[in-house]
């Protein structure tokens, strides 16, 4: 990348710091209705929209990217309608900024507080997710941070007209539009650029598939927040209500494989395996999705007789255990238990979203204490990990780091906190 675009780049963080500090003194009421004329402004130039993300996916299936990447990028009117409704949502919750944490006096005087601010600016970068340019950024401003936005190439032209749209919302409001700042090259230097701006760039957020995720924490000179890899199980335990599991399973898994909190391991109690395999494999295999199974799951499938659609039986090898497929491809295994559920969970998890289906309490309890990961399950679809679903009107990742945040990232996890100290003269002796 040139000079030249180097220098833009930082001229884009310098303009979205400026504005964070503009941003950090507005009230409630005047962010929300921002927030609502971004919402509008999206359905009114909805047909620009369309018609870049129609440009978009024609060169992405011309490029062969795979259905779950095509299926991120797709827009439609109800995916906007969704987008819409997301910012609204977002407007309609509290504003976490300005709580009181806590609050307490010491002997000598002073009354402290610790209080809730904005973090400033944060940088997102993502890969062929144009939803992540709305979220993002109405999670951003509501929470009084500007947002620099960088996107992968293969969404260019729809993120481009999506903030067109969310800038132009902007324009008869009090926020700032550079509030909203977009990337528009998708050189791999213009993340680093982002990454290093040390003293512009407040927070960094990656997106996407491991390797971005990566690259971000290896070459980062702000802070980041990982928002790391789906390789999500489904534990189906001897105890399991059956017709449950089933559903369960088929709603983790083909609801839509292509998101980070689809299911891409079966595990299955040895109990109830000869008597179940063959029935959620039908299942499965009726909605086109592949299965690659251990040595017991191939063998329980031989003895009952079930004969699979070609193509959609293989034997899993040991890099089925820790992939994320994000597509209609599942790994399954038949395990002695809870126990074993739980080893081979916190072996080859990505600690994102874990599930066990079972009526003994006890196997329930002791899997959800167990198994280390951002969001675990009981007789529950992973596919809820996802802020909309929390009731965060949104989310700006999910984080399967520790630190600061972890699960879906709504308001309150694009916030710090600052002491507010007020005295009446006290000098330290």
């Amino acid at each position: 990348m040139t000079a030249e675009w180097t220098e833009r780049v930082l001229d884009q963080a310098r303009a979205a710091k400026a504005a964070s500090r503009t941003l950090a003194m507005l009230d409630e009421d005047s962010k929300n209705r921002a927030l609502l004329a971004m919402a509008e402004a999206l359905w009114e130039r909805r047909a620009d929209i369309l018609e870049a993300n129609r440009l978009d996916m024609a060169d992405a299936e011309r490029n062969g990217e795979s259905a779950a990447r095509l299926d991120r990028l797709r827009l439609d009117e109800r995916r906007i309608a969704d987008m819409m409704e997301g910012v609204r949502q977002v407007a309609s919750l509290p504003d976490p900024v300005g709580e009181t944490l806590e609050s307490f006096s010491r002997p000598n005087g002073l009354r402290i507080e610790r209080v809730r601010v904005p973090l400033g600016v944060i940088a997102v970068i993502y890969e062929a997710r144009p939803n992540v340019t709305v979220d993002s950024a109405a999670l951003a401003l509501k929470t009084g941070n500007a947002v620099v936005l960088r996107g992968g190439k293969e969404a260019l032209r729809s993120n481009r007209h999506l903030v067109l749209a969310l800038r132009e919302g902007l324009r008869n409001t009090s926020v700032p539009e550079d509030a909203v700042q977009f990337v528009d090259r998708t050189e791999r230097d213009t993340v680093d650029v982002l990454i290093q701006a040390t003293g512009l760039v407040d927070l960094a957020i990656p997106r996407g598939g491991a390797g971005l995720i990566q690259r971000v924490k290896e070459n980062a000179h702000v802070p980041v927040i990982e928002t790391g890899v789906g390789n999500c199980h489904v534990y189906v335990d001897a105890s399991a209500d059956l017709g449950m599991a089933e559903a369960i399973v088929i709603n983790a898994k083909t609801q839509r494989p292509s998101v980070c909190n689809a299911m891409e391991t079966l595990l299955i109690h040895e109990r109830i395996a000869a008597q179940w395999l063959p029935v959620i494999a039908r299942a499965l295999w009726e909605r086109g999705v592949e299965i690659r199974g251990c040595e017991r799951t191939l063998a329980h499938l031989r003895e009952a007789g079930v004969a699979a659609p070609q193509g959609l039986l293989a034997a899993a090898t040991e890099e089925d255990w820790a992939t994320e497929y994000l597509a209609l491809i599942l790994a399954v295994k038949v395990v002695g238990g809870v126990d074993d559920a739980i080893a081979h969970i916190n072996r080859y998890g990505s600690q994102h979203s874990e599930c066990i289906v079972a009526e003994d309490g006890e196997a329930a309890e002791r899997f959800l204490s167990a198994v280390d990961a951002a969001a675990v399950y009981h007789n529950a679809s992973t596919r809820f990990t996802d802020g909309f679903e929390f009731g965060f009107g949104a989310e700006i990742g999910i984080s399967t780091q520790k630190l600061h945040a972890r699960g879906p990232m709504g308001l309150r996890e694009l916030t710090s906190y600052k002491y507010v100290v007020r005295g009446n003269g006290q000098v330290r002796r």
